[in-house]
């Protein structure tokens, strides 16, 4: 009898094995496939190699060709023209692309476009704010960084005066020009923002002239919410400070460059590419901070000034921690108004919609078009 159960055990034993064998060897053939049927095309409003904000997406897309060995294109300095980047897109799809990422606030209508025109194929916009069951919208609170810069900035300055260039006047970037401010008088009260318009995203020799022309007014901190260094090396020209954006901009202005606001967009792209690939993916407006890593402030060099480093780990713990929304109250507009009261702070949505300038801030904002 003994013997009989121990054949019986033997034998289940050693099917289970062959079973677990071609389960797992089944498993690998689904993750290949998987693998391999999903391409994703990356639209970029400018060069991979532009040491800024596209630069910081092209970082992602390789960190997601790392992690999931999925492949990957992208089409460089594409304009924010509809007709233009339909046609990038639908070279992309035509190609076997089915996964669709554009990085630029401007490229939401061809997306929206494609999108429905393309059902089977799913679309990331970065920066917009329309979605559909296969468009989903993301972007992370730069803002928070932003503030960061705006502590190391107020404590650098000898004149008081900050310059700011500043791309396009909408919500994005007001945003930013707000928290670069809120940061900045939270240590030096009496620091004021000069902001200057460039109306493009990428323009290296335009920005440099606009990074110029504040310093000349008496800025001596440069900060940006544009796609190149222009600014930083503007700032290096002259011998006054800077404080980057996008990415790491310490190398490109080594002797003006504090530190940078910067994104790290790899971990996400990998997030919404496995869920496509077990099927859970789904359409959203993403919106994380620093608490979910999808911002980060670079490291302090030593263009900084001594007190910053104390002053930036106690702000960036309250961020992290939620205890400094940046935007809380009492705030006031440019006109004294005071817009937050004390206790109070901004919805994201108020934030995200953001379309005044706070106190501190010297500078308007252009009527749209």
């Amino acid at each position: 009898m003994k013997k009989i159960l121990k054949v019986v055990l033997t034998t289940m034993i050693a099917s289970s094995l062959v079973l677990t064998g071609c389960a797992s060897k089944e498993d690998k053939k689904d993750d290949a496939k998987a693998t391999k049927d999903v391409k994703v095309g990356f639209v970029f409003i400018g060069s991979a190699g532009d040491g800024g904000y596209t630069y910081a997406h092209n970082e992602g897309r390789l960190y997601l060709e790392k992690e999931l060995k999925v492949k990957t294109t992208y089409k460089e300095n594409v304009k924010e023209d509809k007709a233009e980047v339909e046609k990038v897109i639908e070279n992309m799809i035509d190609d076997g692309y089915n996964v669709i990422v554009g990085n630029s606030f401007g490229y939401q209508d061809a997306m929206v476009s494609e999108a429905s025109k393309h059902p089977d194929v799913k679309f990331m916009h970065c920066s917009g704010f329309q979605t559909s069951e296969n468009l989903t919208q993301y972007f992370g609170k730069i803002h928070e960084m932003m503030y960061l810069n705006g502590v190391v900035s107020g404590l650098k300055t000898k004149t008081n005066k900050l310059g700011f260039v500043a791309a396009f006047p909408i919500p994005e970037v007001i945003r930013n020009i707000d928290a670069f401010t809120l940061g900045a008088r939270s240590v030096n009260p009496n620091a004021t923002v000069k902001v200057t318009w460039t109306n493009t995203w990428y323009d290296p020799a335009k920005e440099k002239d606009a990074a110029l022309a504040v310093i000349d007014a008496g800025a001596d901190v440069i900060a940006q919410h544009q796609d190149t260094a222009g600014p930083q090396q503007a700032a290096e020209s002259r011998g006054v400070f800077s404080v980057g954006y996008n990415s790491d901009m310490s190398k490109l202005a080594p002797k003006a460059n504090m530190t940078s606001a910067v994104w790290n967009w790899g971990p996400y792209y990998v997030k919404q590419v496995k869920a496509i690939m077990d099927g859970t993916w789904k359409s959203e407006k993403y919106w994380g901070g620093y608490a979910d890593n999808i911002v980060d402030l670079a490291p302090l060099t030593g263009n900084a000034p001594e007190n910053a480093k104390d002053a930036l780990e106690k702000a960036k713990k309250e961020i992290k921690e939620t205890k400094n929304k940046v935007f809380m109250g009492p705030i006031k507009d440019q006109k004294g108004e005071v817009k937050v009261k004390e206790g109070s702070t901004l919805s994201d949505d108020e934030i995200w919609n953001i379309n005044w300038f706070v106190e501190g801030v010297d500078g308007t904002i252009p009527a749209s078009k």
